[in-house]
């Protein structure tokens, strides 16, 4: 799929933008501060969840605009044009609106047109962050392979949120509605994991598969909680100590996801952090290839300012191996030189001042 038409009205930094890139590559350049990642986040609210900077949605809307804000695209797809519409309302400002041609509809109805993947700057500190960045990093590849991820993992949060507010207050407390929650936890939260399981099988896969070249081996696993044979006995034993400690103890959301180089053999975490990048970008393009291979569709993947932290060399590399994939791809960074490797079909484009020009 892609993005024929991008239209953006009191989003961020833009009272009104229009976009109409090509297939290939979306280069947008421009100084620090100019707009161009709120571009990049504009694109990716039409997945599930709240964008690549995991905003809340008041902060999305102009801050001298009327309060609201709406992103609109267009889609080339095999039967014909498709409109994406989100956004929210002046009166609604944290409530947050989808349509698709035309018609109502909930975000994760997005990924039945929509694959999409993304790295940014904040990224950088993925593999030394707190285990729940590593987890939603996980859950999004998951979720372009197993759209239907999203509910589990809400649903799995909804029940858990409940069953601790039960545990924490003995005048609430009621042991049949907690083991309905239990019993809730236990089905999505077996989904949830038994996804992130196939997810890094299927990676690892493709992964090993790989030709040597500039980009690290990776490797991934599942560290910490890990699924057992009885989630909703665990769940119903630890009762006295899920109540003393605030929280639930057990589930998929105390998981973490561990990365490992494979080529030294070491912890993610203790790469340098141009190792740290290169090990990223192997796992982005490793699953880009293979959400291309599942779902028939390549993703749309969007870079923030991924080429300057990169050498020349392996700058060439990724934009190669970028165009192999045929998707796509939306990509930042403040000199135009940086992407003199580009190849056609591309389409820049300039960003100051609030405005979008082709370059």
């Amino acid at each position: 799929m892609t993005i024929r038409r991008l239209s953006l009205t009191d989003f961020r930094s833009y009272e009104s933008a229009l976009i109409e890139p090509g297939a290939g590559f979306v280069v947008l350049t421009g100084e620090n501060g100019a707009g161009k990642t709120n571009i990049l986040e504009a694109v990716s609210l039409f997945a599930p969840g709240r964008g690549l900077r995991r905003a809340k949605l008041s902060e999305m809307a102009r801050a001298d605009g009327p309060g609201g804000f709406s992103v609109a695209a267009v889609l080339d797809a095999p039967g014909g044009d498709v409109d994406l519409g989100t956004g929210t309302l002046p009166a609604t400002p944290d409530r947050r609106r989808v349509r698709i041609n035309g018609a109502t509809a909930s975000a994760t109805a997005f990924t039945e047109w929509l694959s999409i993947l993304w790295l940014t700057p904040a990224m950088d500190r993925l593999f030394t962050d707190a285990p729940s960045g590593r987890r939603a990093f996980l859950d999004r590849l998951v979720l372009a392979l197993e759209p239907g991820h999203a509910r589990h993992a809400s649903r799995y949060e909804a029940a858990m949120r409940a069953r601790n507010r039960l545990l924490g207050d003995e005048a609430l407390l009621d042991i049949e509605w907690c083991a309905a929650l239990e019993v809730q936890m236990a089905e999505h939260g077996g989904a949830v994991a038994g996804a992130r399981e196939r997810t890094i099988d299927a990676l690892n896969a493709q992964l090993s598969a790989q030709p040597d070249g500039p980009f690290a081996k990776a490797h991934l696993a599942l560290e910490g909680w890990q699924p057992v044979a009885d989630f909703r006995a665990a769940l119903a034993n630890g009762r006295d100590r899920d109540r003393a400690a605030g929280r639930s103890l057990t589930g998929p959301h105390r998981s973490d996801l561990a990365v490992t180089h494979l080529g030294k053999g070491q912890a993610a975490d203790r790469c340098s952090t141009g190792e740290q990048k290169a090990l990223l970008l192997a796992i982005v393009l490793a699953h880009a290839d293979l959400v291309a291979e599942r779902a028939g569709r390549h993703p749309l993947i969007l870079l923030d300012e991924v080429a300057a932290h990169l050498d020349p060399v392996r700058r060439v590399a990724l934009f190669e191996r970028l165009a192999a994939g045929k998707g796509q791809v939306w990509m930042t960074g403040t000199e135009p030189a940086l992407f003199d490797a580009v190849a056609d079909p591309a389409a820049h484009f300039r960003v100051a001042d609030g405005r979008v020009n082709r370059a």
